[in-house]
C-alpha cells in the first residue's frame, strides 16, 4: 500500500478536487444536508477504501441513488432515512457473505442501462430549478410562472459554469494532459466562488444565502461533533424503512458491481476486483455513514476513472482523498459556503446528461425491439413511477420476452479441457440469465489456452453476450489466449445479431 505513494498522493489530490463538488452536488440533488454528502465521501474514501479489494476504485455518494434518497427523505424524515441506510449496509454485507457478487449478471443489460438513463433524466429535472435559481419545483403547469421568477445572478453563473465544463471536457481535455489532471468541476467551483465575491452588493447579480451551499461552520470541537445526525432506531419496525433499506442495498450493489466491471476494464494494470469482498466493504461503509448522518455509498466511475487517469496505483489514493475531504470540512467550511448552488447544478446536469445521452436511445433502438422495449419501459417506469418499480417492469418484460419466444432453458455452455486446449460449446438459447456461467468460465481460463468456441447450435443470442465476448477479446490478448470460433456458416437459423458475435 505504501510503496506507490509517489503516484498515489498526486492522484488522491486530483480525486479530492473531483469529489468535493460532487459530494456537495449529490447531496443537493438528494434534498439532503450538504454535510451528509461530505460524510459519505469521507467514509467512502477512508473506510471503504481500506476494506475494498479494489486497488483503484473510489467510493462516495452516488448520483444513481439521488432519486431514491430524495423520495425516502421526504416520506420518512432524515433520521428515519438513516435507519434505512444502515439496514441497506447490513443487507449488502449479507449479499457479500452469500457470495452474491455475481448478482449484477442476472439483470439484462437493457434494464441496467434503462435504470441509469432514468436516473439521469430525474437528476436533470431536479437540477433545472436550481440552475436558474428558481424556488420550488417545476411542472408542466407552472413553467411560465416559475421561469418568471428566475434569479439573474444564479442563471449567469450557472451558464458560465456549464460553458466551462463543456469547453474543458470537449476541447481542453483533448489538448494536454494537465487538463485531465485539473478537472473542469474544480475550475467551475473556483469561478463560482470568485463570482460570488465580486458581485456581492450588486442588486441584480448578487447571490443570497438561499442560493449558496450551506455547510455548518463549527466554532469548536463540540460544535463539529454536533453536526453529525444519528438514526432514529425506534422506527425500525416501519415497513417502509425496510423497503427503502432493501432498495438502497440492491441499487447500490448493482451500481457498485457495474462500476467495478467498468473500472477493471480501464485499469492499465488489469487488476481484478473481488466482488464479494467489495459488497462487504460497501456494506460496512453504508453502516458507518448511516450511523453518523451520511448518504448511501457506492463505488463511483467518475472518481475511479479520475484516479486511474492521474496515475493511482493502490488503494492509498482513495484513502488519502478521504482524509483530504475530512480536512476540508474542518478547515475551510466558510469557503465551501461561498459556492453557488447553480454551479453544482451545472455539474450535475452534465452528470445526468452522461447517464441519459440521446445517442444511447438511438443505439438501443438499433439493437432491436427485444432490447429497446425493456430499456424504454424501464426508463418510463423510473421517471413516472419510482426506481424499484421501474426496474421491476423492465425485468418482468425481459422475462416475458424470454419465456414467450424461447421456452427451452438449457445450460448456457459446456466446457471440455485437455491440457492447454479448451472447447466451449454454447447452447441454443443464450439469454441474460446465463451470463454468470459464461463469465465464470472465461475468467477461469489459464494463460496460453487455445480456446475453441462452438457456436453452431445458437438459435437465440442476447446482446449481453456480444458485450461479454467483446470485453473478453482484450483480456484474451493479455493472457495470450487464442480463440477459434466455429459457426454454422451463416445458416438461416442463426439469430439476426450473429454477425456481431463473429466480429466480437
Amino acid at each position: 500500500m505504501f510503496k506507490n505513494l509517489k503516484n498515489d498522493i498526486p492522484a488522491s489530490i486530483v480525486v479530492f478536487f473531483v469529489a468535493l463538488p460532487l459530494c456537495l452536488g449529490i447531496a443537493l440533488a438528494s434534498d439532503a444536508p450538504p454535510f451528509s454528502g461530505l460524510i459519505a465521501g469521507i467514509i467512502g474514501g477512508i473506510i471503504v477504501g481500506a476494506l475494498s479489494g479494489s486497488k483503484i476504485g473510489v467510493s462516495g455518494p452516488a448520483a444513481g441513488l439521488a432519486a431514491i434518497v430524495a423520495v425516502a427523505i421526504s416520506q420518512l424524515g432524515y433520521q428515519n432515512f438513516l435507519v434505512a441506510v444502515v439496514l441497506g449496509g447490513v443487507i449488502q454485507i449479507v449479499f457479500g457473505i452469500l457470495r452474491f457478487g455475481i448478482i449484477g449478471y442476472y439483470f439484462p443489460s437493457a434494464v441496467i442501462k434503462g435504470m441509469l438513463t432514468g436516473i439521469g433524466i430525474i437528476i436533470i429535472l431536479k437540477e433545472i430549478p436550481l440552475f436558474f435559481g428558481i424556488e420550488g419545483k417545476l411542472s408542466f403547469f407552472n413553467l411560465a410562472e416559475k421561469f418568471g421568477t428566475l434569479h439573474i445572478g444564479a442563471t449567469v453563473i450557472g451558464v458560465i459554469s456549464l460553458a466551462i465544463l463543456l469547453f474543458w471536457s470537449n476541447i481542453l481535455a483533448k489538448k494536454a494532459k494537465i487538463f485531465t489532471i485539473i478537472q473542469g468541476p474544480l475550475i467551475a467551483v473556483i469561478v463560482g466562488i470568485i463570482y460570488y465575491v465580486v458581485t456581492t452588493g450588486n442588486a441584480t447579480l448578487s447571490l443570497t444565502d438561499k442560493l449558496l451551499v450551506s455547510v455548518p461552520v463549527p466554532d469548536s470541537l463540540d460544535d463539529f461533533k454536533a453536526q453529525f445526525i444519528t438514526p432514529n432506531f425506534s422506527a425500525i419496525t416501519n415497513i417502509d424503512i425496510w423497503i427503502t433499506g432493501f432498495t438502497i442495498a440492491l441499487v447500490a450493489s448493482l451500481e457498485t458491481l457495474l462500476c467495478v466491471e467498468a473500472t477493471d476494464k480501464i485499469d492499465p494494470n488489469k487488476n481484478v476486483t473481488p466482488t464479494n469482498r467489495e459488497l462487504f466493504a460497501q456494506g460496512t461503509g453504508n453502516i458507518v455513514s448511516g450511523l453518523i448522518g451520511g448518504l448511501p455509498i457506492t463505488q463511483v466511475i467518475v472518481r475511479s476513472s479520475a484516479n486511474i487517469q492521474s496515475g493511482g496505483r493502490s488503494k492509498m489514493s482513495a484513502i488519502i482523498h478521504g482524509f483530504l475531504l475530512l480536512i476540508s470540512v474542518i478547515a475551510i467550511p466558510n469557503l465551501l459556503n461561498k459556492i453557488p448552488l447553480s454551479v453544482l447544478a451545472a455539474i450535475l446536469l452534465i452528470v445526468g446528461y452522461k447517464l441519459a445521452k440521446p445517442a444511447l436511445f438511438v443505439k438501443m433502438f438499433k439493437l432491436g425491439w427485444k432490447q429497446f422495449v425493456p430499456f424504454i419501459l424501464t426508463v418510463v417506469g423510473i421517471v413516472f413511477i419510482d426506481l424499484l418499480k421501474g426496474i421491476g417492469i423492465g425485468v418482468a418484460l425481459a422475462l416475458i420476452i424470454v419465456f414467450v419466444l424461447h421456452r427451452n432453458f438449457k445450460n448456457s455452455s459446456k466446457v471440455e479441457k485437455e491440457g492447454k486446449k479448451a472447447k466451449l460449446k454454447l447452447s441454443d438459447d443464450l439469454i441474460f440469465f446465463k451470463k454468470a456461467t459464461i463469465l465464470k468460465t472465461l475468467k477461469e481460463l489459464e494463460a496460453g489456452t487455445q480456446l475453441e468456441i462452438d457456436a453452431t447450435s445458437i438459435s437465440y443470442l442476447d446482446n449481453d453476450f456480444i458485450e461479454i465476448f467483446e470485453d473478453f477479446k482484450d483480456r484474451a490478448q493479455e493472457k495470450d489466449i487464442t480463440i477459434t470460433l466455429v459457426t454454422s456458416n451463416g445458416s438461416e437459423e442463426n439469430p439476426a445479431n450473429f454477425d456481431s458475435l463473429i466480429t466480437a
